[in-house]
This record gives C-alpha cells, sequence and structure tokens, in this order.
C-alpha cells in the first residue's frame, strides 16, 4: 500500500506520542520534499525536528511535476505542502493520503483521492486491535493541550466509537 502524507498528521500524532500507529498500519509512509521542510524547519514544530529526521519509516519523495504543484496551488490556495502531497499521491498512483486541513480534504474529494485524517487513523489503529479505547483518549486530549485543531463533535464522535462515554 502507498501512503502519503500531509505535515498535520505527522505533527499530530508525534506530539500525541503515537507516531508509531503510522508505521504499525502502513509499514511506509512517504512525504514530499514541502512537507519534509514544514516539518524540519518550521520554528514551532523544533522539538519534533531532530526526531523527524530520524524516523526510518517515513520517506521522502520528491515530486516529478512542480508546475502542477503551482497550478494546484495557484487554482485552490493550498500550501505548498498539501499540492505537493495532491500531487505525489497521483504521480506514485497511491492508495491513501494522510491529510487533516479540511480545505485540503475538499480539494483531495474532488480529486477522487481517498484520505484518512489523523482522528480517522486513531479509530482504525483501534478497529484493528492496535490500541485501547483509553489510549484514543490520551492522544486526542493530548493532541488538544498541544493545540493541535480537532473538531469537537468528531471527537465526540470518535469517544462513542471507541465505547467511552466522555465528551469534549
Amino acid at each position: 500500500m502507498i501512503v502519503i502524507s500531509d505535515t498535520t498528521p505527522i505533527i499530530s500524532l508525534l506530539k500525541a506520542g503515537r507516531l508509531d500507529l503510522l508505521q504499525m498500519l502502513y509499514k511506509t509512509i512517504l512525504i514530499p520534499q514541502a512537507v519534509y521542510r514544514e516539518l524540519t524547519e518550521n520554528p514551532s514544530y523544533a522539538e519534533e525536528s531532530e526526531f523527524v529526521k530520524s524516523i526510518n519509516f517515513v520517506e521522502v519523495i520528491r515530486v516529478r511535476n512542480i508546475k502542477s504543484v503551482g497550478i494546484l496551488r495557484a487554482v485552490t490556495g493550498l500550501d505548498e505542502g498539501e499540492s505537493e502531497a495532491l500531487v505525489v499521491y497521483d504521480e506514485q498512483k497511491a492508495n491513501l493520503l494522510l491529510m487533516d486541513e479540511r480545505k485540503g480534504r475538499n480539494v483531495a474529494k474532488q480529486l477522487n483521492v481517498r484520505y484518512i485524517g489523523t482522528v480517522g487513523v486513531l479509530m482504525l489503529a483501534y478497529d484493528k486491535g492496535l490500541v485501547f479505547a483509553i489510549e484514543v483518549k490520551r492522544c486526542i486530549d493530548k493532541m488538544l493541550e498541544n493545540e493541535i485543531r480537532l473538531d469537537k463533535k468528531i471527537c465526540n464522535v470518535v469517544m462513542e466509537h471507541v465505547g467511552l462515554m466522555d465528551r469534549y
């Protein structure tokens, strides 16, 4: 399975202390160079930067059609990382895109790209028995503590899905 990731799912799972779920679920994650730069050069992610550089299951990949990235950015208003992730998805004939931002997901939907967000990854990990319900809650709590934007309604859907009565 070929899986491409945007920046936010990696940062969110890193901040929750469960980036390992991506390796358990997908073995290898491909990220375009723009996403790698966002993860390693953004001062907001200074703590995570060195860890990202050492991850052995994340492979940085070069976009072949830079012109497509520019066109996608101009037409949609997406940032460079999101645009490169969508172009690499197409170039690699990928099976799945990891993306959280609503605008990017809307574009992905229009392009018939199969995608899942960080919360979906947590639900899938739970469904496959990789994490217990309380661990899913801890991950969401850590993400919220680290100011990762999560829709409270979606968090509540996850709590219901894993059988917890907690509400956000």
